[in-house]
């Protein structure tokens, strides 16, 4: 099994990789986030160990170009950082997992054992409707090629539609799904970010539609 490890404090990826070969990996080591994006792309892993602060390109970056270019080898992301925010950003943006720096080498080969024993996982769906799509690994809608920019809850209404497309929601399902347990607003808002998303979608159009269903929901159209 093949592992990338991108880390640019040397002694330490000199340290992971004698102890990856102990454990019978065969590894590759970059210093470098733009070099090792390139060595990603040419180069098929069985997983990538990915530090996020680097020179070049941070792991941030890395993992985000590498999703954006269909590579979907796991990566376990290390950081010094333990932050709940640091956490969600890896995950958001493709990391599979996070460990935390010290950490325990006994803990990094079984986390990543684990993750070559899932292998890559599969592209995450893009819906498409008509002219309209949005692809949940890059948080993005585009229109024709075009960017839409969304709020994160404009996003989240749009997104808990297409899933459920052709299907009516109510209004009750809608909040349940995109706002947190603890609102205790009016399901009423949930009519706001339909107007919202109508506007900046320029709906109806190309077919695509959110219905109201009087008495009942919402449903989006495609077409």
């Amino acid at each position: 099994m093949r592992v990338l490890v991108v880390e640019d404090e040397v002694r330490l990826a000199e340290t992971i990789r004698r102890g990856l070969v102990s454990e019978g990996f065969v590894v590759d080591v970059e210093h470098r986030g733009d070099e090792a994006f390139h060595t990603a792309l040419t180069d098929d892993f069985d997983a990538i160990i990915l530090d996020i602060m680097l020179p070049g390109k941070n792991g941030y970056e890395l993992v985000r170009e590498l999703r954006a270019q269909g590579i979907w080898t796991p990566v376990l992301m290390l950081s010094a950082k333990d932050g709940e925010y640091d956490l969600a950003d890896a995950f958001d943006l493709g990391a599979d997992d996070y460990l935390i720096k010290p950490f325990s080498f006994v803990v990094l080969f079984a986390r990543l054992r684990a993750l070559v024993r899932r292998g890559a996982p599969e592209r995450p769906s893009v819906f498409v409707a008509g002219d309209l799509e949005l692809d949940p690994a890059r948080h993005k809608v585009t229109r024709l090629g075009s960017e839409i920019s969304l709020t994160p809850r404009e996003y989240s209404v749009l997104e808990f539609l297409l899933r459920n497309r052709d299907t009516v929601v109510s209004k009750a399902d809608i909040v349940r799904s995109v706002w947190d347990s603890n609102y205790e607003g009016d399901d009423n808002i949930v009519e706001v970010y339909v107007g919202y998303l109508r506007r900046k979608l320029g709906l109806p159009a190309a077919g695509n539609s959110i219905e109201t269903v009087r008495g009942v929901g919402y449903r989006f159209v495609a077409g």
